[in-house]
């Protein structure tokens, strides 16, 4: 045995046991870095997040019935969200520029006229004539699938509704959509149904 072998180990085995010791007291004197607790959203938070979509993305251009004013269609305050008024005609419809490849809207965004026939924006405010009685998940299905009424078997939606730019929202953000479209004024107004291809003579139909 190597003389002072035993006191060789004894003082490696403090100077570790130091060593050890004053690194946890290092690890234990470093900042933490504090993770925000996820917050969970109220109704209202989703209300204000779908208020902050909606008219980011110009939804008011084709849903809101507008009346002319100096620099163009304002949409009418009272009237937001309830698409075509219901007691409206339609302009004569040119099938002279239908035939030679045109599309064709009204003047405020309302109505579209296509090889699809013609087509009317929809009521989304909270009445029961707009989408007051539907669920969240018939929302779902209308925006992320494009059908009809947000059923399953409906027909695919029409032009003016570009439902394919819905396709890949979060459900997050097409919860909020939905709720702040159900918290908004209700406005009775039944939208007329889609006009074939066939009824398109040149005449109000």
């Amino acid at each position: 045995m190597i003389p002072g072998s035993n006191s060789l180990k004894s003082i490696f085995l403090s100077v570790s046991l130091i060593s050890i010791f004053m690194l946890l007291i290092s690890c234990n004197e470093k900042k933490h870095v504090l993770v925000p607790e996820l917050k969970e959203f109220t109704e209202q938070d989703y209300i204000n997040r779908g208020g902050y979509l909606v008219n980011s993305i110009g939804c008011h251009d084709c849903l809101s019935p507008k009346r002319m004013g100096e620099r163009g269609p304002e949409a009418i305050e009272e009237l937001m969200f309830s698409g075509y008024p219901s007691e409206r005609v339609l302009p004569e419809i040119s099938t002279d520029a239908l035939q030679k490849g045109w599309m064709l809207m009204n003047e405020d965004l309302t109505a579209f006229v296509g090889p699809w026939g013609v087509s009317f924006a929809a009521n989304l405010t909270s009445d029961d004539t707009g989408i007051g009685s539907w669920k969240l998940e018939q929302f779902k299905i209308a925006l992320k699938k494009g059908k009809f009424k947000g059923l399953e078997n409906g027909r695919e939606l029409l032009p003016p509704m570009p439902w394919q730019n819905f396709a890949n929202i979060t459900d997050e953000d097409l919860k909020a959509i939905f709720y702040y479209l159900q918290s908004t004024k209700p406005v009775n107004n039944v939208v007329p149904a889609t006009i074939p291809p066939s009824y398109l003579t040149g005449k109000n139909p």
